[in-house]
């Protein structure tokens, strides 16, 4: 029964707290998002070959086509939006593919 008066007690006092404005914290947060980064052909080959991926499976893992990347690395198309991401989590993290397996070559 004590446990119950405590929790209780502790309850009541957190929301008198809340109501006076006492140790709230203010729930607003400052953010600051990277800008899309652009790659150009010879860096996004760069980034398949240090992964140890061949352009098939490169594709899978990026979740496009195959010709989507011959074009980015030809230099006919580029990367944007969440694929531009997904790069520059491969810059940022050598063991990404084993980190997060969404694809193996069996």
């Amino acid at each position: 029964m004590a446990q119950k008066n405590e929790f209780y007690g502790s309850i009541v006092r957190g929301l008198n707290e809340a109501i006076e404005g006492k140790n709230v914290k203010n729930s607003k947060r400052s953010i600051a998002v990277m800008p899309i980064k652009h790659y150009s052909p010879k860096r996004i080959i760069e980034i398949r070959k240090k992964s140890n991926l061949s352009q098939k499976m490169f594709a899978e893992y990026m979740g496009v086509s195959i010709k989507t990347v011959e074009a980015w690395e030809s230099g006919k198309n580029t990367p944007s939006g969440s694929s531009s991401r997904i790069l520059s989590m491969f810059e940022m993290d050598d063991d990404l593919t084993k980190r997060f397996p969404f694809v193996t070559e069996g």
